[in-house]
């Protein structure tokens, strides 16, 4: 700035006011104020004369080299200024620096020109555009390269690794620039001095004029081309907000078919898990009834195609599984279950499908089978092989199996038919405790007729074809009638009167002993009642009725009891209810829960057949019971010697040491009914006395009660209970 000012200074003393003129005030002031604001744009090369440069040019043409200096010093205050106006961040310094520059920059060109370019007669006198043009361009160049020497000292103060960088910009864009500068200097000084200072103003006018609107359709130009440049950018911001949208929008398209995907992955899955669950036994995962049925079609297609082929189904039911189930548990129960999936699989070829369908049911299907005796050898083996005892909880548990099995063939029409056939034969073998049994004709015939009876006795109760029989039980020691064992008969329209044994284990496999147990009660209490309004001797007359042990499984029964006897005003005690010792002892705990309800209702209660089941003495004397029923089998052969008379007279000797009376049945001859009166035994029902009859001949007996008092001829009561008192001493000293 130092030497900018020494500059200015010396080209002021040099430039007297007395050089000062109208016309240079009126140029210095209008060029210096314009030259800030005022350019020319060329369209092509995008360049712009410098209009600072032109009016220096223009100076040192008119007025001298000292005038060019000052007119810089004022253009470039002036050209500070409007910086200043345009950025409020421009400080003095910087002003300063500016100015220095253009007052050092036309010094140094001024004098370069007056001092070495003017004395070698560079400029042509005679010829006035050339002088001129001589002048305009010494100038130019002069200051071309005092710029480019002050620029250079500048960058290399500043970073000297920038400085060919900035000269060869400086260069490149420079000297067009100074060129279009000094070509418009000259034009516009030769204008002035051709012409007319009047017609250069007027023309200066008019250019002013058109300069003027030039800027302003530069100014529309630049606001016309922000104006597209905005929409461009706008244009683009709503593209890329679009491209962003479509990118969003595939993404979610993207996570939209992942998420399809997976719920197609997870829906196949489900459908498999499904399909698995629809065709598979959920507890040993083997295949269901519904897969064996399919595996058994395909078999029996194949049979048909070819008259060779055979094959085989095993139907399977495990032996006293139920008793396995209630005494050690479901849990246990379903363990045993796996383990016999296990075992079965074990022993069946790859070519053989295991297939559990209920409970303890399970069919194997033998393919490809053609020798009867390999497929009896197998279906042994398997019963071998399940006898075999399982180790559950580290406990042995036993069970058997019974099999049935049906040879598939071409004459059988559907699947089913040869899985009936199959279960028919295994019924067969567990009712005749065979273990292996061959379906043939004769299985379905018996089938077939077991089935018809089980549809007619579901239809005998309201038909009136179940009728009430009853057998008088005798007081032993006074011979008389003290009541009656209500039994049912089922009269069939077309097959006559059926025994009992034919239709009461049908009855209780299809559950129909409960409504026709109920049936009976109704009845026979009602039978009670009628009887016991005949006559005042009749008011202690008992009533036995059987009792299923199905119906401890009912939890309405007690209740249902309770109404009958409301119902026909039989008092509890005169009925007593029989239950046998394999039914009460199936689930002795429950049993005895009821048989409790029983007793608090006031219903005397009896064990039937005992001793021809499986009791315990430890939950004997636990059972809330009135008597014992001495079976017909120990009963019958008394007479022969054999150790079924020392069974009857333990049975009598346990009793008495219980508390409970005794009931002897099937006495038929008078040798049983001394013996039994002997032992001390208080009642007995049989042949000898009286067959089951219908309710009018059971009348006539109750009418003549002492009818049986001629068997014995000595019924003397003293007689009789000194037999008992030899016969009770002879079983304590054994």
């Amino acid at each position: 700035m130092l030497a900018g000012a020494v500059a200015a200074l010396i080209a002021a003393w040099q430039f007297s006011l007395l050089s000062i003129d109208a016309s240079f005030m009126v140029f210095a002031a209008v060029m210096t104020a314009l030259s800030s604001v005022l350019q020319i744009q060329v369209p092509r090369p995008k360049l712009q004369p410098a209009v600072s440069l032109t009016i220096i040019f223009l100076a040192y043409i008119e007025f001298g080299g000292s005038a060019a200096v000052m007119v810089a010093m004022l253009e470039g205050l002036f050209a500070s200024m409007n910086l200043k106006v345009q950025d409020e961040g421009l400080n003095i310094r910087t002003v300063g620096v500016k100015t220095s520059i253009a007052v050092l920059a036309a010094t140094g060109a001024t004098q370069a020109v007056d001092a070495f370019l003017t004395p070698i007669g560079l400029f042509a006198e005679d010829n006035a555009l050339l002088g001129l043009s001589s002048t305009v361009g010494s100038v130019a160049f002069a200051h071309l390269v005092v710029s480019a020497v002050i620029l250079t000292a500048f960058a290399a103060v500043k970073d000297p690794k920038q400085v060919s960088s900035i000269m060869s910009r400086f260069i490149a864009t420079g000297i067009p620039v100074y060129v279009l500068s000094a070509a418009f200097a000259g034009a516009v000084a030769f204008t002035v001095r051709q012409f007319e200072i009047i017609i250069v103003g007027l023309s200066g006018i008019a250019l002013l004029l058109v300069f003027m609107t030039y800027k302003n359709h530069a100014l529309e130009l630049k606001e016309s081309s922000s104006k597209v440049e905005e929409a461009e950018r706008e244009r683009a911001e709503a593209e890329r907000l679009r491209a962003e949208e479509a990118e969003r929008q595939v993404s979610d398209l993207r996570k939209v078919l992942v998420e399809q995907e997976e719920s197609a992955a997870s829906l196949k899955e489900s459908r498999e898990k499904f399909r698995h669950a629809a065709f598979h036994d959920a507890l040993t995962d083997l295949p269901n009834r519904n897969l064996f049925i399919e595996s058994l079609r395909f078999q029996l297609e194949k049979s048909r195609a070819s008259q060779d082929f055979r094959f085989a189904v095993l139907f399977l039911d495990l032996d006293r599984f139920k008793m396995i189930n209630d005494s050690l548990g479901h849990s246990l129960g379903d363990r045993l279950i796996w383990h016999v999936g296990r075992r079965l699989q074990k022993l069946a070829s790859e070519s053989d499908l295991v297939a559990r369908f209920s409970g303890d049911e399970f069919a194997i299907l033998v393919a490809g089978h053609n020798d009867p005796s390999d497929l009896l050898n197998f279906a042994q083996l398997v019963k071998h092989k399940l006898s075999a005892p399982f180790s559950l909880n580290g406990r042995q548990v036993f069970t058997g199996v019974s099999i049935g099995i049906a040879t598939g063939n071409a004459a059988y029409t559907e699947a089913e038919e040869i899985l009936r056939d199959a279960d028919i034969a295994m019924y067969y073998a567990k009712e005749h405790e065979t273990g292996v049994e061959v379906f043939d004709a004769a299985m379905h015939t018996k089938a077939v007729k077991l089935l018809q009876l089980e549809t007619d006795l579901r239809h005998a109760p309201e038909r009136n074809e179940l009728v009430a029989y009853y057998q008088p039980i005798v007081d032993l020691a006074t011979m008389r009638l003290m009541g009656f064992e209500s039994l049912v008969r089922w009269n069939h329209p077309q097959r006559g009167l059926i025994p009992p044994l034919d239709f009461i284990p049908l009855a209780e496999e299809s559950g129909m002993i409960v409504p026709l147990t109920m049936w009976m009660l109704r009845k026979s209490c009602s039978q009670l009642a009628e009887w016991q309004s005949r006559s005042p001797l009749n008011k202690g007359l008992m009533m036995s009725i059987n009792l299923s042990g199905k119906h401890f499984a009912d939890p309405k029964m007690v209740e249902d009891i309770r109404d009958i006897l409301v119902e026909t005003n039989v008092a509890p005690s005169s009925l007593k209810l029989e239950i046998t010792e394999s039914a009460v002892m199936e689930n002795a705990d429950a049993a005895i829960a009821v048989l409790k309800r029983l007793r608090d209702l006031g219903c005397q209660l009896s064990i039937d057949d005992f001793g021809t089941g499986y009791s315990s003495l430890s939950y004997l004397h636990r059972f809330p019971i009135d008597m014992l029923k001495v079976d017909r089998s120990f009963v019958s052969t008394m007479e022969d010697g054999s150790e079924n008379g020392e069974i009857v007279r333990t049975i009598i000797a346990l009793a008495k040491t219980l508390g409970l009376s005794v009931v002897a049945e099937g006495i038929e001859s008078i040798h049983q009914l001394h013996q039994l009166r002997i032992l001390g035994c208080e009642y007995g029902q049989g042949f000898l006395f009286a067959r089951p009859v219908p309710s009018e001949e059971a009348t006539a007996l109750l009418d003549d009660r002492a009818r049986w008092q001629s068997i014995i001829p000595d019924n003397n009561p003293a007689v009789v209970a000194q037999n008992r008192e030899f016969s009770q001493l002879r079983i304590m000293k054994q």
